[in-house]
Order: structure tokens, then C-alpha cells, then sequence
């Protein structure tokens, strides 16, 4: 590991939070593509396999933000912990309906209580946040989560799927629950670097989503997660047509190995300039990097695709934790991440539901259609939102917080 990323584990704890980080999110990569995985394999219908994947997203979008900005006020081990239980027997619900052939509706309830999982991404990038704002080592951070992140795209379609196809069907979002129950209770267990929570009356009570600059964050990032959402669900039944259904995990596995490659060299640069300017050039090609897929005819051809595209990933998404920063005080950072991540969720959401039925439709060369479509509507929102990038004390609720706060990072 290059030495500015082994500089950061020498504050006391923190290679211990961000194993149980890894360990939490794996189900992130999981639970999806594993839900698609055991109800296709159950059923044969994509397009109820989608819209599960959908509901799971959507609910997470909905009740993630609470359960952050709850946990910017009372703290990570009284909120995390609750929630978690809720998500895991929602889990539970939906293998056990699924595997005795319940009707559809009982499938999308418990699909839906699995949306109260916490944004484990969050409480990393916080408890980092909380040791290194200021310095140059935060941004080394945010990389280094990037790439943990990718590795758990890299690892975890793999496992889930190839258990969903080999063992059971129900085996790979089993075992992202578990992941997701080890994560959780490891990493709360450790007090010693959770961050300091900030009472309502430090904040008023009110949601970081009233920021400008945040409100474009989400709304690009909404566009982006419809091409990961439809990415996952139109590779899987690409190689399923061709008959090596399987291979889709390493497929994907590459996509997010194109990211994490990008990830790890990004962290060692430092920049001059505006980080709105790298923000819209890496959306942009997330963007163009899509239009190859639609001319692909074969799962080699497919792999090579995904990897270049993946190169795009990380960069925008590590710019862009540290836009969070310029836009949301402090007292509210980690639902600021949060709400990001919603946005994510959100397209991820319509990209999955909207790719499985024109799989249905029309097959899976044409479901790559929709996250080319998807990422011309990212760039089209990051473009006309640049501007309000361009005016962080607008978003941190007064000018002169901006201002109070950017003075406590230059003395840091």
C-alpha cells in the first residue's frame, strides 16, 4: 500500500473501524444483484426481479437521510444498531416468501423494510471526516473509501451471485445479511472514534437537503445511479442469453475493478482549483463511457467495455464527498453523505426497474440503452447546476458559518 494511505491508519482505531466498515457494506453490492439473482432463478420474470431490486432502493432512499440525520444527533451506536435489526428481519422475510412462493406483494413488503439498512459509507467517511478535516489526509481518506467501496463491487457480485447459481437461490442476499449484522455491531462497538453528535438546537432541526449545491449533488447522482442500477440488472441477463448467466458477476467484477484502479491513483494526487470543474468532467465520462456498451456483441467485449468505464467512477464520487464538505455544515455531514447516496439509490432504483422490463420487452443488448440515456441526463443536470457548485457559502446556511468554518480548517 502506498505510504500516504498507510499514514492514516496511525491514529489509534482506525484500521478496526474500517474492517467493520468493509465487512458492513458488503451487502451494498450484494443484496441487489442478489435479489435479481434468486427471483430470476425462481421465477424466470426480470421485470419482478427488478422492481424488488427497485422497491429495496427506493425504501432506502426514503428512510436512509432519517436515519442519518438521527445519527448526526444522538450519536452512531443508538441509531445503527435498531435500525440494522429492522433491515435484518425484513431480509428474513422476503428469503422465507420467496422460498415457499408467496404471493407478490408480501415479496415487496419485506423489500421495503430492508430500506432501513444505514448507510454504512456514511459513517466511515464521518468518523474520517472527524479525525482529519482540514488536512490533506481527508482526501487521501475519501479515496481510500472509494476503493474499498469498489472492492466490495468487485467481491460481492461474485459471491452472491455464484452462491445464488451454485448452492441455493436464496444463499446470496442470506449471506449479505449477515455481513450487514457483523458490520453494524463491530463497528458500533467501537466508541472511541464515533463522532461527537450534535444536538438539534446546534442545527435547527432542519434537513441538509435545503443546500443548493447539494440539492445538484443529488439530482446528478440520481441520473448516475439509474446507469448502475441498469449496468447490474441488463449484464446479468446479458450472459444469462448467452448462457453463461454466471459470468456475470465477473463481468461486473471488472467494472468495479476499473473503478478501484482509478480510485487508488486519484488519492495520491493533489489538485489545484475548483473541485466543481473535476466533478463535471468525471460525470461527463461516466456519461460517454456508456455508449460503447451498446455496441458490444459479446461477454469478452462486454468485460473490456465495463473496465474502461469503471476508470470514471471513483474520481467523481471522492470530488464529490469533498463538495459535501463546501455545502453542508459541519453538524449535519453525515446525512449531507447520506442524501447523496439516496440519490444513488433513487436511480438506482428506476435503472433497475426501467432495464428489466425492456429486457422483457426487447432483450438485453437493448436494456444498455437506458444507462446511455441515463448518463446524457447526468450531464444535462450537472451543467445546469454548475453554477450553484460554484457558491458553497450559499449551501452551508449563512455566509458567515462559511466563512467561520473555512477559518477553522485553514488553522487545523
Amino acid at each position: 500500500m502506498p505510504s500516504p494511505y498507510r499514514a492514516l491508519f496511525a491514529e489509534p482505531g482506525t484500521k478496526a473501524f474500517s474492517a467493520a466498515g468493509f465487512l458492513g457494506r458488503m451487502p451494498l453490492s450484494m443484496m441487489g444483484i442478489g435479489v435479481v439473482t434468486m427471483v430470476s432463478q425462481l421465477t424466470g420474470r426480470y421485470g419482478l426481479a427488478g422492481a424488488l431490486s427497485a422497491t429495496i432502493a427506493l425504501s432506502a432512499a426514503a428512510i436512509g437521510p432519517r436515519i442519518s440525520r438521527l445519527v448526526d444527533r444522538h450519536g452512531q451506536r443508538r441509531v445503527l444498531r435498531p435500525a440494522t435489526l429492522v433491515a435484518l428481519t425484513a431480509a428474513a422475510g422476503l428469503l422465507l416468501a420467496a422460498y415457499l412462493g408467496g404471493p407478490d406483494w408480501t415479496l415487496f413488503v419485506c423489500a421495503a423494510g430492508i430500506g432501513s439498512v444505514p448507510s454504512l459509507g456514511a459513517m466511515i467517511r464521518a468518523r474520517w471526516a472527524a479525525l482529519y478535516r482540514g488536512t490533506p489526509q481527508l482526501h487521501t481518506a475519501y479515496s481510500f473509501e472509494s476503493v474499498v467501496d469498489e472492492v466490495c463491487f468487485i467481491f460481492g457480485p461474485i459471491i452472491s451471485i455464484g452462491l445464488s447459481t451454485a448452492w441455493f437461490p436464496e444463499a446470496g442476499p442470506l449471506l449479505a445479511a449477515c455481513f450487514l449484522a457483523a458490520g453494524v455491531f463491530w463497528l458500533t462497538s467501537q466508541r472511541a472514534t464515533e463522532p461527537q453528535p450534535h444536538p438539534r438546537e446546534k442545527h435547527g432541526g432542519g434537513s441538509a437537503l435545503r443546500s443548493p449545491g447539494l440539492q445538484v449533488l443529488v439530482a446528478t447522482f440520481a441520473a448516475t445511479g439509474t446507469i448502475f442500477g441498469a449496468v447490474d440488472v441488463v449484464t446479468v441477463a446479458f450472459a444469462d442469453e448467452r448462457g453463461h448467466k454466471a459470468a456475470a458477476s465477473l463481468v461486473l467484477a471488472l467494472y468495479a475493478a476499473g473503478s478501484c484502479a482509478a480510485g487508488v491513483v486519484f488519492g495520491l494526487m493533489r489538485f489545484a482549483g475548483a473541485p466543481e470543474r473535476r466533478w463535471l468532467l468525471g460525470v461527463s465520462a461516466m456519461a460517454v463511457s456508456m455508449i460503447p456498451l451498446l455496441l458490444v456483441g459479446n461477454l469478452p467485449l462486454l468485460a473490456v467495455a465495463l473496465f474502461v468505464a469503471g476508470l470514471a467512477i471513483a474520481p467523481t464520487m471522492i470530488t464529490t464527498m469533498s463538495l459535501i464538505e463546501e455545502h453542508v455544515p459541519r453538524a449535519q455531514l453525515t446525512e449531507g453523505m447520506t442524501w447523496v447516496s439516496t440519490g444513488l439509490a433513487v436511480g438506482v432504483a428506476l435503472g433497475s426497474s426501467v432495464a428489466g422490463w425492456v429486457i422483457d420487452a426487447a432483450g438485453a443488448r437493448a436494456g444498455y440503452g437506458v444507462p446511455a440515456v441515463s448518463g446524457a441526463v447526468a450531464v444535462a443536470v450537472g451543467f445546469l447546476g454548475y453554477r450553484r457548485l460554484r457558491r458553497p457559502a450559499v449551501g452551508r446556511g449563512g455566509v458567515v458559518e462559511h466563512h467561520v468554518e473555512r477559518e477553522e480548517r485553514n488553522l487545523a
